[in-house]
C-alpha cells in the first residue's frame, strides 16, 4: 500500500481521514471508478469510529426532538447495512423498562412509530410486556415499582471491524488506503487545492499526492485541515466526548439490552450485551479541543455508574470495571448552539472557495448515505466523469450469512476459514489470548499478515476488541500477542519489549482501578 501511495499518478479523489465517514467516502469513490487514495493519521478507526455505542440504528431519541426526517434515512440505512454485511450487523432486541403508570403507554407508541418509520424494513414490531415479561428476559432488572415495558428491535455492530470491511472492499474495487500515513499541509495550484503533502509516520518518508479532488472527513480533526486551507474560518465542528464502561456480562444476563429513555441530562442510557461482555453508556460532554486518546472523567464513570444502578439489581463499583473508553463526536456546527445533546446528528457537505471539500457530522449508521452525498459534492468540485453510487446494495467484504459461525469467527466472515488455517500450520496459534478474552492468537497472525496491523495496539484494540473488554486482560496478553507479530512482521525483542510497555501505557487509560 505505502508503494502504491507514493506513486507519482494523479488520483481522482484523496480522502483525509480513515473513520467511519472516511472509509466510507473511499468506498464509495473507488466504487464509481474514480482512482481513490485514503491516507489516516493513526490506524483505520482509530479514533471515535472503534469507541462507539455499538448500535446500528435510527435514533429513538431523535424522534422526541422532532428529526422524523433524520430517523426515516437512519432506519433505511440500518436495512441496508444489515443485507449489506450480515456477518457483522444482526438484531438486537432493546427493553424500555416502565416504572410510573403511563410510561408503557407512551413508550408503547413512540416505538410503534419508530416501527411505522421502518416502512417494510423493520426488524420486528415492538409489543408491550408485562412485568413478567421483562424480568424473564433480563433477570437482573430491578423490579421495584416496574409496571412492565416495551421491547423493540435495532442493529448492532462491531464498528471497527465493518470499518475494516469497508476498506477492504474500496481496495478489492481499486482504491489505494494507507494508515500512519499524516497529511501536513495541501498542495494548492493556480489558486485551487489539488493535492496534499503525507508523511509516513512510521518510515519517516514524505511525498506529495496530487489530485483531482481532496475531502476532508477528518471527524473531529476537521477543522484543523480546513485551517490548512482557510486558517481565519468558523469552526464547522462542536466537539462532544460520549464516554462508556465495560463490565461482566453477570450484571445483565441474556441476549437482551436496555434502554433508559430519559437520564436526568436529557440523554438516552444503554446497557447492551457486546462480545460476552456489557457496554454501558453513553455520556454527552462538551469538549473544547480534539484529543486523539480521549479520557472517561471521574464524574462521568459516576454517571454511568450511578444511572445503570438505578435499573439494575446488581450495584456496580468501580473495581467491577474491566474497562473504561470515551471517543469524541465531531458534531456540525449549528450557530449559538451549545448543547451538545441537542445538536442533530445529520451532516453536512460544502466546498471551500479553493476546492476543498469537508464533510461533517453523521454517524455509524448513515456513513453510506454520507459518503454518496460527499462523493456527489467531490466528482463536481474536481470535475470528474459523472457515475452514480453502487454502494446502497454492494456486499461488503467477507459477506457470509452462515448461521452457525460464532465469535470470534462470525466477525471474519469468509476469512475465518483462512485464519483456521493458520492454526493447523501452527498448533501454538489456537491458544487464546487470554482465559478472560474470547480471541486466539491465530487472529493476531491474521491481522499482522493480512490486515495491515503494524503495531501492537492495532490488534489488542481494534482487529480484536481485547482493550475495550477487559484492560487488564489484554496488558497480560500483550506479550504473547507481540510475540506472534514479531514473527510475522520480522521484528526483534526490542521490538516486542518496546510494543508492550507502549501497550501498557495506553491501557492503563482504560482502567478505572
Amino acid at each position: 500500500m505505502l508503494d502504491r501511495a507514493a506513486e507519482l499518478r494523479p488520483w481522482d479523489v484523496v480522502v483525509v481521514g480513515g473513520g467511519c465517514t472516511g472509509l466510507a467516502t473511499a468506498l464509495d469513490a473507488a466504487a464509481r471508478g474514480y482512482r481513490t487514495l485514503l491516507l489516516e493519521r493513526g490506524d483505520f478507526a482509530g479514533g471515535t469510529s472503534s469507541r462507539s455505542t455499538k448500535l446500528v440504528h435510527g435514533g429513538v431519541r431523535y424522534l422526541r426532538q422532532g428529526e422524523v426526517g433524520l430517523v426515516y434515512g437512519a432506519l433505511r440505512e440500518r436495512h441496508r447495512l444489515l443485507w449489506n454485511a450480515p456477518h457483522l450487523v444482526h438484531d438486537l432486541a432493546l427493553i424500555v423498562p416502565a416504572y410510573r403508570w403511563w410510561e408503557r403507554a407512551w413508550f408503547g407508541t413512540g416505538l410503534k412509530l419508530y416501527d411505522a418509520l421502518a416502512r417494510g424494513r423493520s426488524l420486528g414490531p415492538s409489543r408491550l410486556l408485562s412485568r413478567r415479561d421483562c424480568l424473564n428476559r433480563i433477570s437482573t432488572l430491578s423490579d421495584r415499582g416496574l409496571r412492565g415495558g416495551v421491547l423493540f428491535h435495532d442493529g448492532q455492530f462491531d464498528d471497527a471491524r465493518l470499518g475494516w470491511a469497508m476498506l477492504r472492499t474500496a481496495v478489492s474495487l481499486g482504491g489505494v488506503a494507507l494508515n500512519y500515513a499524516e497529511v501536513t499541509g495541501l498542495v494548492e495550484s493556480r489558486g485551487a487545492v489539488k493535492g496534499v503533502r503525507v508523511r509516513d509516520r512510521l518510515g519517516g518518508t514524505e511525498w506529495e499526492v496530487r489530485g483531482a479532488v481532496v475531502v476532508n472527513a477528518a471527524g473531529p480533526f476537521a477543522d484543523s485541515i480546513r485551517r490548512m486551507d482557510e486558517p481565519d474560518r468558523n469552526p464547522a465542528v462542536v466537539l462532544s466526548r460520549g464516554a462508556h464502561i465495560v463490565v461482566s456480562s453477570a450484571f445483565l444476563p441474556g441476549r437482551s439490552a436496555v434502554l433508559v429513555p430519559r437520564t436526568d441530562d436529557g440523554r438516552v442510557l444503554f446497557a447492551i450485551p457486546w462480545h460476552g461482555h456489557v457496554v454501558i453508556g453513553t455520556t454527552d460532554v462538551p469538549v473544547d479541543e480534539p484529543s486523539r486518546e480521549p479520557v472517561p472523567t471521574g464524574a462521568e464513570v459516576d454517571y454511568l455508574i450511578e444511572h445503570a444502578g438505578r435499573y439494575l439489581t446488581r450495584p456496580i463499583t468501580r473495581p467491577d470495571i474491566l474497562s473504561a473508553w470515551a471517543g469524541l463526536r465531531g458534531l456540525t456546527a449549528a450557530g449559538a448552539e451549545q448543547n451538545t445533546a441537542a445538536l442533530s446528528r445529520g451532516h453536512s457537505v460544502g466546498a471551500s472557495r479553493q476546492g476543498l471539500v469537508t464533510v461533517t457530522g453523521g454517524k455509524w449508521t448513515t456513513c453510506r448515505k454520507v459518503a454518496q452525498d460527499t462523493v456527489n459534492v467531490a466528482a463536481d468540485v474536481g470535475g470528474l466523469s459523472p457515475a452514480h453510487t453502487r454502494t446502497a446494495t454492494l456486499r461488503l467484504h467477507g459477506y457470509s450469512r452462515r448461521g452457525d459461525a460464532r465469535y470470534p469467527w462470525k466477525v471474519y466472515g469468509t476469512d475465518a476459514d483462512a485464519i483456521r488455517e493458520l492454526e493447523k500450520a501452527d498448533e501454538r496459534l489456537s491458544a487464546l489470548m487470554h482465559p478472560s478474552l474470547p480471541y486466539r492468537l491465530s487472529q493476531a497472525a491474521w491481522a499482522a499478515r493480512s490486515e495491515m496491523a503494524v503495531c501492537l495496539e492495532d490488534v489488542l484494540a481494534r482487529r480484536t476488541r481485547a482493550l475495550f473488554l477487559n484492560a487488564r486482560a489484554a496488558m497480560v496478553a500483550a506479550p504473547a500477542v507481540a510475540a506472534v507479530m514479531a514473527r510475522e512482521l520480522g521484528r526483534d525483542d526490542r521490538w516486542i519489549a518496546d510494543e508492550v510497555r507502549a501497550f501498557k501505557r495506553l491501557a492503563n487509560r482504560y482502567l478505572c482501578g
